[in-house]
């Protein structure tokens, strides 16, 4: 898709199911996610999502999380290669997580230079990691050395929400402070914080605002509880590091922009928080 017929650029989307899986079945965390977030997801494998977001004029990064917590239905490599086949709308990123090692280590240089993942995702609290543990800084160094993106869940997560002990899952790891440290020691490695950091949204400001290099994404929200601080910083301060994302399948991106529609941003704000900031980000341009 030609970039000037494109409306918004949704950075934060996962793939939930295999294209070449037999059962439709979600996964019980899935369906736990799906009554948190009060949405019933529809379209979950890449060429799916490619179809609704070429409608809607869209594209869209989509990934998988590579944690034990959060059993994967679908690879790195299929995601990969089902977004280059659909290129005019998906881009794709990568999950590998830190515990692996030299194996994870191994596994992302492979992504990049066979199958041309363009970022990395990392959910902390389901990966059970926190960021700025030094086991996780050579994976950093390679992400680094390739001038690619990574993107870090902050804040609360809807993974084991309202379930018996939320699922085993542990806020503490998710703190956006803790990006700080891997901001300064990789200064040239793109840093994006994932949604309205609840309940740590100044820090997650404080961090995007002080290091160059550090954006914010708006996933995971309705648009209509973001903190009034988010705002007045998406309209000001960090209007050219503020970045649209849905967290689709659990959060329908046509509902995101009707609420985001509503909320006092300024005219000229707008088409950078949509499109222009993650095509910058994303060298699509």
């Amino acid at each position: 898709m030609d970039l000037t017929n494109v409306v918004a650029i949704d950075v934060h989307t996962h793939a939930w199911k295999s294209a070449l899986a037999v059962s439709d079945a979600p996964s019980e965390q899935q369906e736990a996610m799906g009554r948190y977030f009060r949405y019933q997801p529809q379209h979950t494998t890449v060429p799916e999502m490619a179809e609704m977001y070429r409608k809607l004029k869209m594209m869209f990064v989509v990934f998988t999380v590579d944690a034990p917590k959060e059993p994967r239905k679908i690879s790195n490599e299929e995601i990969a290669e089902l977004a280059h086949k659909n290129a005019d709308v998906a881009i794709p990123f990568a999950s590998v997580n830190p515990h692996r090692g030299p194996e994870g280590v191994a596994m992302a240089k492979r992504l990049i230079r066979e199958h041309k993942v363009r970022g990395f995702k990392f959910h902390p609290s389901v990966q059970e990691f926190f960021p700025n543990d030094r086991m996780a800084y050579p994976l950093y160094e390679v992400i680094a050395e390739a001038k690619l993106p990574a993107l870090f869940h902050t804040g609360q997560t809807g993974v084991g929400a309202n379930t018996k002990a939320g699922g085993g899952i542990r806020l503490k790891y998710s703190q956006p402070i803790l990006i700080d440290d891997v901001a300064a020691d990789f200064p040239d490695m793109p840093i994006v914080m994932a949604h309205p950091s609840f309940p740590w949204q100044e820090e997650a400001l404080s961090v995007a605002t002080h290091k160059p290099q550090v954006y914010i994404d708006l996933s995971g929200w309705s648009p209509k509880y973001f903190p009034p601080i988010l705002v007045q910083y998406a309209n000001t301060l960090l209007k050219e590091k503020i970045l649209f994302g849905s967290d689709y399948p659990v959060l329908a991106p046509q509902r995101w922009m009707e609420e985001f529609d509503k909320l006092p941003i300024k005219p000229e704000v707008r088409p950078l928080i949509l499109k222009e900031n993650a095509a910058r980000l994303l060298k699509l341009k």
